[in-house]
């Protein structure tokens, strides 16, 4: 259980179906941990909602229509004030690795028990990654991979030795901008700095040629 003694954490959840969607409403509403700000069946109403009034964590289906989750998580995440997104969905198949490219940070299984949800969600609130379905070995093969568009043109302008304030004018996005997406490629990584995420970009592609 992930303590959470200051204020909610505020929740937004998407979901195509709407006894999904009524039953997660409940669920979230009755946990004191959170706050559930709003909620929409479609990926361009949720993008349109939390826009306007930006959550800390989103909890989204795979397969919203129209624009689709991936989608929705890609331009989320060219944000400054973008939520933590976990895709609710199933755990079969590749759905967890292909929630993870875009930049999802966590991922919970339909097929699990609720409480499985929530505590997702708080430890998302709380700045973790959480993808208990994905084979992080797998995934470690080649990391870089899973770093979204956005991600890669930074750290390939960091190994370029471009400074944080040179990114925010190249990228024409602020500095905190640059610091978010800087937090979650260290993330991605598994490293603690720039010199080490400087060196995994070096070695991908030395054993890409």
């Amino acid at each position: 259980m992930v303590d959470t003694p200051g204020a909610p954490v505020d929740v937004m959840l998407a979901d195509s179906n709407p006894l999904v969607l009524s039953a997660m409403s409940e669920i979230f509403e009755r946990d004191s941990r959170f706050s559930l700000m709003a909620t929409s069946s479609t990926a361009e109403g949720f993008l349109g909602t939390v826009m306007r009034a930006p959550v800390q964590v989103g909890v989204i289906d795979w397969n919203l229509p129209v624009l689709g989750a991936a989608k929705l998580i890609e331009v989320l995440r060219e944000q400054a004030n973008a939520p933590r997104l976990v895709v609710y969905g199933d755990a079969t198949g590749d759905i967890p690795r292909l929630a993870m490219q875009p930049g999802a940070a966590g991922f919970a299984a339909r097929s699990g028990e609720v409480e499985g949800l929530l505590e997702t969600c708080a430890n998302l609130a709380a700045g973790k990654m959480v993808f208990p379905f994905v084979d992080v070995r797998k995934m470690q093969q080649d990391p870089i991979q899973t770093l979204s568009r956005k991600e890669r043109a930074i750290l390939e302008a960091l190994a370029q030795g471009m400074s944080n304030r040179d990114l925010s004018k190249e990228l024409q996005i602020s500095t905190n901008t640059v610091k978010f997406h800087m937090s979650n490629i260290y993330e991605k990584l598994n490293v603690k700095n720039r010199t080490q995420a400087i060196a995994q970009f070096y070695s991908s592609r030395i054993a890409g040629e």
